[in-house]
Order: C-alpha cells, then structure tokens, then sequence
C-alpha cells in the first residue's frame, strides 16, 4: 500500500514524557553511560561550544552566556560529540537545567553530529530559574559511533544563561511502557448526538451478562434506562465490551452522561449545533496552512504569522524555483496552495484529492435532498475574499486550484502539460520551524502522471462550478484540465518514485489507472463530451469493486470518480448501474459498521489499521452518505451519522481525534507551525483539525518507543513527535468536513 513517506523523516525528533523533578530509576547490571564529564567536576572538556557562546564551570555546574539576537536555536549551543548509539537499544536522556531570566526554552536532542545532522530524540522544555531535573527514555534507530548531545538556546531577541548538570546518556536500561490514560469504561461522542439520530455507546468491561444503564440529563437525573448488549471481545481493541443504544431518547440538552457498571461516561450533548460549528471551524482549518500570504490575526485570533515562502529571507522561494538537479532547466512561481500536513511541502496529488473533497462538499449541497447552499454562502468562513458574493468554501478551495495550475509545465518545455508532482525543502526541517523561517531550498520535483491527473479532474470540476462566479476562471481551469488530460495520454506512466523522499513525503504510487477514471469522470460531467465518456465506460475500473475496507484516498481516487458519476446529473449510458454500485458499496460498509462494536465502517484486513486511519473511517462515511442521497433510505443515513462517533471519543482510547470538540481531544498533532508542545509561545492546531488516528505500521520511532505491540485502535498517541499516527494533513480535514457537513444538514 502506498504510504504518504516510505522513509524514515531524518530530522523529524522524538519527544519523551518529561518527570519533571524525578530521579531516574534503578541502574541494571548492563547499563553504559555514553556522556563523558556530564557532572562538570572540574572542568567543561570535552563539552564544545559554538562561536559567540561563552562557557564556563560555575557553582558545580556548567553555564553559557547565550547572546541575544540569533535567528535560529541551532545558532547558539553546547554541545558534546563521538557518542556511541547501539540501533534497538533503549537509553535514557536525563539532566538538570536552569534558565535566567526564567521563560527561556533549550532544545536538548540526541542525533548526528555531521551531515544531515540527524535528530533521534529531542524535547524543549521552558526552563525556570531554580531549575528542574528532566528524564526521558528512547529507542535508537541506528548504529552510529557519531552521535551527538546538544543543547541548542539561541533564536531569542535578548541574551540570557543557561546552566545544566548531570547530563547523563545511559544506554542499556528497560523501556517505558506506555499506558494511555483511557478515562472512564463508558465511550461515547463526547461532542454530540442528533436528536432524532442514532445513539449508541461502548462499554469496556469483564462482565459477560447484560448490565444495567442510564442516560442523565445535564441536572443528573435519570432520564432513561436500560440493558447492554454484551458483544465478547473485540478484535480493533483487545478488549471485551458491551453496546448500549439509547436512540429512543430524542430530547435536544447539554451535558448528558452515560452510567453503567459503575462508570459514568464524559459528558455530551444531544442537539445539531455542534455540528453546525464543526462544518464550520473543519474548513477554517484551511485559512491557516494557507502558504504564501500573511494569515490574519483579527481573522484567526493566535494564529496569525507571517507569509511563509515568499522570497523573504530566509526563505528561498516559492516565487522563483528551480527544479531538481536534472529534472528541468526552467523556473516557476509556484507560490501560494495549503501546506499539505505538518511540514512545509506542497503536493499535487494530495492537493488534488483534498481539493475535489471540499468542492464535493459544495457541490453535495446543491445536489442533494437534504443540502442547503447557504451554511457555506459568502461570508461563512471568515477568509480575506469573505463578502466578494462567492461562497467561502469555492475562495478557500481557489486559493489551492492556483497553486495547482502553477504545477503544470509551461508550453514549449519538455512534458508541456503535465504537472510537477510536488515541491518542498531539499532536506527535512526539525520542530518547530514556522514557515516564514524556513531557510531550506526549495525544488520542484519531475512531473507525473498521477499529479497530472490530479490537476485535470480537479481544474475540470471547478470549471463547472466556478462558472457562475467568475467564468474567465473557469475557462481557465477547463483548458488546464484539457491540457492535462491530453498530457496525461500521451505520458500514461511516469510515476513518482518511491526513494524521493527526502525533504518531502513521495506519494509514490505506481498504478494511474484510478486517476484516468477520475479524470475523464470530471472532464466528462462537466463537457458532456462522448471522449470522456467513452474512456469512462471502457475503463476497467467502472465496473469493478473499489469499496474496498481502507476506502478511497490520494491513491485510490476511483471512488471520487464513482461518487460524481453517480451523483451529478448527465447523460452517462448506465448511470443507474453506476448508482446502484455506490448503494452496495454502502450496504458493505453497513454491515462492517454492525459488526464493529464501537461501531465505525472500518475494519481493515488483520486488523492493521492504516495511516490516516480516521479520515479513512470517514471517507467509508462519505459512501453511506450519498447512498442516503440516491436512495433516501434511513439505514444509509443513520450508518454515516453514527460514523462520527468513532471520530468524535466512542473508541477504545476514549479520545475526540478533532481538536477542541470533546472533553479529551488530539491537540498535540505533528507540525511546525502548530507546536504548543515543543514552543509555549506558538499554538496548538486551530479547533477543528483532524488527527491521522491509529497507524498499526508506527512507522516514527517515538510512536514504535511508545505503542509497539499495539493492537488496532491502540496505535495512536496524541504527541507532537508522533507523524505517522498524529499528524494532520489537508486531506484528512477534508474528509472531516464534507461528514460534519452532512451530519449537520441532516439535523
């Protein structure tokens, strides 16, 4: 299965639980200290410093003058090489510090001391002026006889001293075992039920009979009652667990709980505003990952920062960029788009998937039954073009299509017509690092077929439904879509490769038939010409079973095909067959949402939960959603409302993967900019952001130091060092808001 990045991120960290104030625990027989002079004695040797760092032995301790005014924390630091690291071999980093002035952060890391300057661990603690002791443990990732501890303080406007002690790197010790607190036995949506929706609940418990329930109401009386329905053990969990259903209870209210066994639930509500306001805040999400444009404070209070990749120092693009060594001889201005996830790469074929997912949530609502135009009129999301009389929603979505028509290759280049695959920073960038700062060169990589593609289906639906703002622009993207398509023929296989992953993730996939089945489906839908139609209906893919238990995604894009055929009108020789394909994909998807006890249409083969997992538990949603809207039918409707349950607390973690929507939700999700965790004085994601979810292939170390074993559900932890189960990315957001947008309508 393709994967977002098929290599390990290089400078990406790992970040350990701090016990602040703690001392380490008992040494075993084979520990090894690998610090030389970590108590400073007598002297500071072998500890180096860099230029302008002043150092010196003061109270037993070692303390650097740190000079104000460096722009990067790398910039002032202390720091000892030739450390020896053993790979799968457990250490403990411990030490004390202090700071003075207090408020000051020290970035203290383990990783490489030559190029590329590797980071294995790292942790940025805010140091107080009499000073804490720090411990971690980690799991190495290589041998290396190159290892380097440092502490880095620079990037501060004024100058102030750090002192440290006991700096201790001891190889050899147990690892930590991870127990994620889990709250109360009862899950639930911690956000909300619709009233007139199903409502359903886990309970985790060793009882094997039915057990009694109550729902109370925000007062704590007893407002209705039950049994369980024991259910054994559940495969994505490990655990036994009963179901509770309390559908029959219709009242709207704040702050019910659920009780049963002797544990009562975190609160919810029963009501559609929730909803309301998370169609809302899913899409702002958007406003900031926007590259190449200051994001507004007074629009996005705590978020705003400076443009990022604006040919401003110490950027090095996006307006000007050349492509890889040997890949072209041209340069474009390729500025503007969302950044894609929690670095600073811009990629077309996950810009594209996210791209069609917001425009589909759009055209959704002029389509179907239950949609309503005006929740996403002009005006709904507070961006820049707010109040320009075109719906929110089309200006955030624009802000990307321009960005993805800059992709394609100018006319008179080689490959005239297809689209660049991606660009970013030429190495990996470490946490945090706001895009404004980022001082990597940035490369455009080789087209592809795929990007291609990507650009072709999406500049072809946004022909058709930006036709009635601003027709040039339309025109515009329909010959971008023409010029693509007809590239694409003529270069059906040149694919990302899978080694191109430094600096960025690769999206390598090496099958683009899905992408030329979505690709005439939107030039098709939108020109009604018999072309497009004919490679639809003579494309293996219209016929086959593209349901499958991980969904669609950046590299199963045959679904959104699928999805738009079956749903926007138009001529299509055997439209109802397309429709009824939707319908039993749906009736799949319905079953597993049955037979899973915490109830989610996901239910991967081996259990091996996939990374992205909860936009995938989602995109299954969508396909219920619009079985609802071709047939009407209740099961359909009630299978993509109870969908969000999963998402919203009702998982074996007991944790709302959105920000800010539940008593316990994801905040600490991977990114550079978002980094609360590692920088007190930067955010944490803004409400409403979607966190990838349980990833059974941890694929980052700090998640394989924390969750190895794991089962299903259990492989995700909500840190900001953990990319391959916490990470956010554009499209899983989008796949959040088109079902928080349906949820919504149906209330």
């Amino acid at each position: 299965m393709a994967r977002r990045r098929t290599a390990l991120l290089t400078l990406t960290a790992l970040l350990g639980t701090a016990l602040v104030g703690l001392p380490s625990g008992p040494a075993a027989a084979d520990e090894v200290e690998q610090v030389r002079n970590g108590t400073f004695d007598s002297t500071t040797d072998p500890w180096w410093t860099t230029p302008g760092v002043t150092a010196g032995l003061s109270g037993g301790k070692l303390c650097a003058d740190v000079p104000g005014g460096t722009a990067n924390r790398w910039d002032a630091a202390v720091g000892q090489n030739d450390i020896t690291l053993v790979k799968g071999e457990t250490y403990r980093f411990s030490f004390t510090a202090d700071g003075s002035p207090e408020g000051h952060v020290v970035r203290a890391l383990v990783g490489l001391a030559a190029a590329p300057y590797d980071t294995w661990f790292e942790v940025s603690p805010q140091l107080s002026v009499s000073g804490d002791t720090y411990s971690y443990t980690f799991t190495s990732p290589v041998d290396t006889t190159q290892g380097q501890v440092a502490f880095q303080a620079g990037g501060s406007a004024d100058g102030w001293r750090l002192c440290m002690d006991d700096v201790s790197l001891l190889g050899g010790v147990p690892p930590e075992v991870y127990q994620p607190d889990t709250g109360p036995r009862v899950r639930v949506n911690q956000v909300a039920y619709l009233p007139a929706g199903p409502k359903n609940a886990t309970l985790v418990t060793d009882a094997t009979s039915k057990l009694p329930w109550q729902l109370k109401d925000g007062s704590g009386a007893t407002v209705a009652h039950g049994w369980t329905v024991p259910r054994g053990v559940d495969a994505s969990s490990g655990q036994n667990v009963h179901s509770i259903d309390f559908g029959a209870w219709r009242k709207a209210g704040q702050d019910y709980t659920l009780v049963a066994d002797g544990q009562t639930s975190r609160p919810f509500d029963i009501g559609t505003g929730a909803y309301e306001q998370l169609r809302l805040d899913s899409l702002k999400y958007y406003y900031t990952q926007r590259s190449g444009t200051a994001i507004r404070d007074d629009l996005r209070p705590g978020y705003g920062r400076a443009a990022g990749h604006v040919g401003v120092a110490p950027n090095q693009g996006d307006t000007d960029v050349a492509c890889q060594p040997g890949v072209c001889d041209y340069r474009l201005d390729v500025s503007g788009g969302w950044y894609d996830a929690g670095d600073h790469g811009k990629y077309v074929v996950n810009g594209g998937i996210a791209t069609w997912e917001l425009l589909s949530t759009y055209e959704r609502e002029l389509l179907a039954r239950t949609g309503e135009p005006r929740t996403l009129r002009d005006g709904t999301l507070a961006v820049p073009e707010s109040g320009n009389k075109v719906p929110d929603i089309l200006d955030e979505a624009r802000w990307e299509l321009e960005f993805l028509l800059k992709m394609q290759v100018p006319d008179g280049q080689p490959l005239a017509g297809m689209a660049h695959h991606k660009i970013h920073d030429e190495q990996w960038t470490g946490l945090p690092l706001l895009p404004s700062e980022d001082p990597q060169k940035r490369e455009l990589h080789p087209p592809s077929t795929q990007a291609t593609l990507n650009l072709a289906a999406t500049a072809a639906q946004a022909a058709r439904l930006y036709r009635p703002y601003d027709k040039a622009f339309a025109a515009r993207a329909l010959t971008a879509a023409r010029k693509a398509w007809a590239a694409a023929l003529a270069h059906p296989d040149l694919y990302a490769s899978d080694s191109d992953g430094t600096g960025g993730g690769t999206y390598a996939d090496s099958d683009a038939t899905d992408e030329f089945y979505w690709a005439a489906a939107e030039l098709y839908l939108t020109t009604g010409e018999k072309r497009f139609a004919d490679h639809v209906l003579n494309s293996p893919v219209h016929t086959a079973d593209i349901f499958g238990s991980l969904g669609f995604d950046w590299a199963r894009t045959a679904a959104a095909g699928r999805l738009d055929l079956a749903t926007v009108p138009s001529a299509l020789p055997g439209r109802d067959k397309v429709r009824r394909s939707v319908v039993q994909g749906a009736d799949r998807y319905l079953a597993t949402l049955k037979a899973q006890p915490y109830g989610m249409p996901y239910a991967p083969d081996g259990n091996r939960y996939d990374w992205g997992s909860s936009h995938q538990v989602l995109n299954n949603a969508v396909v219920l959603a619009t079985a609802h809207d071709i047939t009407g039918g209740a099961k359909y409707r009630d299978g993509a409302v109870q969908s969000m349950d999963y998402i919203l607390g009702r998982n074996a973690l007991n944790i709302s993967y959105v920000t800010g929507y539940g008593e316990v939700s994801s905040h600490n999700q991977h990114s550079r900019w978002y980094a609360h965790e590692l920088d007190p004085g930067l955010p944490n994601p803004p409400k409403g952001t979607l966190a990838g979810g349980a990833n059974s292939g941890i694929q980052d170390p700090y998640a394989q130091s924390k969750l190895t074993g794991c089962v299903g559900q259990f492989c995700y932890i909500d840190d900001i060092q953990s990319w391959s189960t916490n990470e956010t990315a554009i499209n899983w957001n989008a796949a959040l808001a088109r079902m928080a947008s349906f949820v919504a309508d149906q209330g």
